[in-house]
């Protein structure tokens, strides 16, 4: 694998002016609010069409198929040896430099990942390593595709106390490594994709600037509705062993299990809440948010709930066509894409929403 996604590298310099002007560690600043300073995107190269899935992979489906059930129409994988965290490092640098920040100047890092490389440690000391941060905090989000919406209300809430002054949140999955590419697995498979997307939330005494609230919600009653269970620690030993010793798993464990229908009935829902939550308690109405930054799981759910809350299409951007669902990785990417076209400008509102396996959700209300 090459350096320029697994080490930072001494020679990364920041583009861009206004460095020295920046506040550093030590001196005085009123935090009153926490905004995103700054965010980066990687996807790797290797593009996966729907006719792939079949021509390659062998699964029984077409482009008609895949694009009539989800709207996806490509994906990316990843290359065998990368994991979440070599994704993240090229996004968390693009982030870090659009903030006109260093590496060094972060002080915590937030992971969010279901697709960590090992089941510990998580992915977010192994991305501090590799950014050259030794001693720098770092703190996995395990709640899937609501991940990033955690970790931003938790980097939020760490900036405004005062004792964090420029977090790196980061949403990257390598779902490819446990995809049934398989016509047994079509249902699941052709959904995901790999991916990371990253942002700097730095402290402000701009009260007029940051986010502004967020909500987040859970219900484990659905808990097996979308579950990848692998193994199970109430078990003794938590892999079955065979009569030599050898760990044993059933097949049909290794792949991410999901009641389709339940989990679009429940998106369409609680995405639909949480943004007229948001609005309401921010006393905004719909026509005051420039863009609605939906998760991006499924076209067909986010059409819904358009839908039903009456959305105009061009103020809900989507990427869910040329990615697929990169889960955690979903919100970070969509925001740089939308950054880096420049159609993030100063004041806009923007609302988040995001809905996934737990069941988990959350959503955050920010002016840019």
């Amino acid at each position: 694998m090459g350096g320029s996604i697994g080490d930072a590298g001494e020679a990364f310099k920041p583009q861009g002016p206004g460095l020295a002007s920046l506040p550093g560690r030590g001196e005085a600043l009123s935090v009153v609010s926490a905004y995103i300073a700054g965010t980066g995107s990687y996807l790797p190269p290797n593009v996966v069409r729907n006719r792939d899935l079949s021509e390659v992979y062998g699964m029984d489906s077409d482009d008609d198929w895949v694009v009539r059930r989800t709207g996806i129409e490509e994906r990316r994988f990843a290359e065998r040896g990368v994991g979440p965290a070599d994704l993240a490092v090229p996004a968390a640098l693009e982030a870090i430099e659009r903030a006109r920040l260093l590496p060094r100047d972060i002080d915590m890092i937030i992971f969010a990942t279901l697709s960590p490389e090992f089941a510990f440690p998580g992915s977010g000391v192994l991305l501090g390593d590799k950014l050259g941060l030794p001693g720098v905090p770092a703190l996995d989000v395990r709640n899937q595709c609501s991940g990033f919406i955690y970790a931003l209300a938790t980097a939020t809430s760490m900036v405004k106390s005062g004792g964090v002054r420029h977090a790196l949140v980061v949403g990257s999955e390598v779902h490819s490594a446990a995809l049934d590419l398989s016509t047994r697995g079509r249902n699941v498979a052709t959904i995901f994709g790999d991916g990371a997307g990253a942002a700097v939330v730095s402290a402000t005494d701009d009260e007029e600037r940051g986010v502004l609230r967020w909500q987040l919600g859970a219900d484990g009653r659905y808990s097996e509705h979308l579950m990848q269970r692998v193994w199970d620690t109430r078990e003794r030993p938590f892999i079955p062993l065979d009569e030599k010793g050898r760990g044993v798993i059933d097949p049909s464990l290794l792949w991410a299990q999901m009641n389709g229908p339940s989990v679009f009935k429940h998106a369409v829902e609680k995405m639909s809440l949480t943004l007229l939550s948001l609005c309401w308690d921010g006393r905004l109405s719909f026509e005051d948010v420039s863009h609605f930054v939906l998760h991006q799981a499924n076209l067909r759910i986010n059409q819904a709930v358009m839908e039903q809350l009456k959305l105009p299409p061009e103020r809900v951007p989507s990427t869910v066509q040329k990615y697929g669902n990169t889960t955690a990785g979903t919100i970070p990417i969509l925001l740089a894409e939308l950054d880096r076209a420049g159609k993030l400008e100063r004041g806009q509102m923007l609302a988040l929403a995001a809905f996934g396996s737990g069941f988990t959700w959350g959503g955050a209300l920010l002016r840019w």
